[in-house]
C-alpha cells in the first residue's frame, strides 16, 4: 500500500511540474491594454480573414492571422501602446 501511495505521489509531481512552471511567466504590466482591443486593431487591418494565433512573449503580443489571399500574417504589437513594434 504505501508504495502504491509514494508511486501515486511521484506521479503527481512529475506531471504537475509544468503547471507550476507556468505560474512562473511574466504577466502583462499593469498599465497594458486589453488584448481585445489589439485583436479589434488586427482585425481591421486590409484583406483580414481570421486570427490564427496570440502569444505572450519577451515581453509582447505576437499576433498571427491570415488575409483572404491566404498570406499568413505575424505582427509583434507592444502591451501598454497597442501599436506595432
Amino acid at each position: 500500500m504505501f508504495r502504491l501511495v509514494l508511486a501515486t505521489g511521484v506521479v503527481v509531481l512529475f506531471f504537475g511540474e509544468p503547471a507550476l512552471a507556468a505560474d512562473g511567466s511574466p504577466l502583462p504590466p499593469q498599465n497594458a491594454r486589453k488584448l481585445s482591443e489589439i485583436i479589434a486593431k488586427v482585425e481591421q487591418r486590409d484583406d483580414f480573414r481570421y486570427v490564427d494565433e496570440v502569444a505572450w512573449d519577451s515581453g509582447a503580443y505576437t499576433v498571427t492571422y491570415y488575409t483572404t489571399d491566404k498570406a499568413k500574417v505575424e505582427i509583434t504589437y507592444d502591451p501598454v501602446t497597442a501599436e506595432p513594434k
